[in-house]
C-alpha cells in the first residue's frame, strides 16, 4: 500500500518537508516512490502537485493525519 507522508529535508533551523509517495511498509527517510510537493513549516510555504497527488489518490493511496491537515489548510479535498 502506497502512503503520501512528509519527508524531512535541509537542517535542523532549515527544516523543510518534501511531501512523498512511498511504500506504508518502508521507513520515513526510505526510498521515495514520487515526490508530490513541499512543505515549508517556518514560512508556511507550500507547494502541491494536485494532478499528481489526485493520480495517487484514486489508485489507492492512503494521507497520512499531517497531510491531510496541509491539504486541509490549503483548501485541497481529497478523500
Amino acid at each position: 500500500m502506497v502512503k503520501l507522508r512528509l519527508k524531512r529535508y535541509g537542517r535542523k533551523q532549515r527544516m523543510t518537508y518534501r511531501i512523498v509517495a512511498i511504500d506504508a511498509r518502508s521507513r520515513r527517510e526510505g526510498k521515495v516512490t514520487r515526490e508530490v510537493g513541499f512543505y515549508n513549516p517556518c514560512k508556511e510555504e507550500t507547494q502541491l502537485d494536485i494532478l499528481a497527488i489526485t493520480v495517487l489518490c484514486k489508485s489507492g493511496a492512503k494521507l497520512t493525519e499531517t497531510v491531510r491537515d496541509i491539504f486541509r489548510r490549503e483548501s485541497l479535498k481529497i478523500t
